[in-house]
């Protein structure tokens, strides 16, 4: 079974992440959309409503299983059995980081492999950092996040 690894903080996921699973549910097997619990990065939302909220957004494709995780991405790999990791990129200043994440990863473990899709032209400007911040100034989010992921943020942010 050719499995793929989303990793992210997804925090939240948006459209732009949602459109990416869809497209490697086309390419693989099946898609782990890791939720990463990074306390580094000082996620808005707790990781437990991440991972609930990536699950109800994502429960149409049957495809996709959600897990939430901390630790090395490569171990996250190895304990399910995964052929690659998927990352987004949105513009090309995301490819420079992208890339020394995925040459630190392969130094890690050899058999890393790095797959990058572009999400569709609409969403190439969305990212979680942009829809935390609108949503923080009480601005309309509905068009780039599903409506569940709307009303947590809004309830988070009372």
């Amino acid at each position: 079974m050719n499995i793929v690894v989303y990793p992210g903080t997804f925090d939240p996921i948006t459209h732009g992440h949602t459109d990416l699973v869809e497209r490697a549910a086309k390419l693989f097997d099946k898609v782990v959309v890791a939720i990463a619990a990074s306390p580094s990065k000082q996620p808005l939302l707790p990781l437990e409503t991440r991972a609930e909220l990536a699950r109800e957004v994502l429960q149409h494709q049957d495809k996709v299983e959600v897990i939430g995780f901390s630790g090395l991405l490569t171990d996250f790999m190895k304990e399910n059995k995964a052929c690659a990791v998927l990352r987004g990129l949105r513009a090309v200043s995301d490819f420079e980081y992208e890339f020394q994440l995925a040459n630190m990863n392969r130094a890690i473990y050899p058999e890393f492999e790095a797959l990058f899709l572009t999400p569709a032209e609409k969403y190439s400007f969305v990212s979680s950092t942009l829809i935390r911040e609108v949503a923080a100034l009480n601005g309309d989010v509905s068009k780039f996040v599903h409506p569940a992921v709307a009303e947590a943020l809004k309830k988070h942010l009372a």
